[in-house]
């Protein structure tokens, strides 16, 4: 499964191999024991979802406005799993997560914007609650709001000066 047209994350669960679904379902219940309060759950981009509401930040993302703004994804791909998260934003946490996971001695397989896994033992969960963990609601969006006015588009940055 490259992207599911699931509708609901139980949908999602369904369509997956026992195997895959055994160990989507593992990492899943890591991060929603560890996400922060006012983060919700759902399909996003064909994959399980944790963003920001519109209700809590109406501007939504940036690439998509009608889309809440991403926090992280978890998602069965063809070969392996995928763990989209946050931290990719910036090169501080970055550095931070790199370090963290060099000291659970297990191997790094990182792409540009997720890190992929075969089995449930490739992935410190510990680490990945912690990295779930790392941003409140509040402190999320004020970083990505710094992150849109410095890097972001235009449009952002306009609405941005004018409020």
């Amino acid at each position: 499964m490259v992207q599911s047209k699931a509708t609901s994350v139980d949908q999602y669960l369904a369509e997956l191999s026992p195997e895959r679904r055994e160990i989507v379902s593992a990492v899943r219940q890591v991060i929603q024991k560890n996400l922060p309060a006012g983060y919700q759950e759902g399909m996003q981009y064909g994959m399980i979802g944790y963003y920001v509401p519109h209700d809590l930040y109406p501007a939504g993302y940036h690439c998509d406005p009608k889309q809440p703004l991403p926090y992280a994804h978890l998602a069965s791909q063809k070969n392996y799993c995928s763990l989209y998260l946050c931290i990719y934003q910036d090169s501080d946490d970055m550095e931070w997560f790199s370090e963290q996971w060099a000291k659970t001695g297990k191997k790094l397989d990182m792409g540009k914007s997720c890190v992929r896994f075969r089995k449930l033992d490739d992935l410190p969960l510990p680490l990945i609650g912690k990295v779930i963990k790392r941003y409140p609601v509040k402190k999320f969006i004020q970083r990505y709001e710094t992150l849109m006015e410095d890097h972001g588009p235009k449009r952002l940055r306009r609405k941005k000066k004018s409020t």
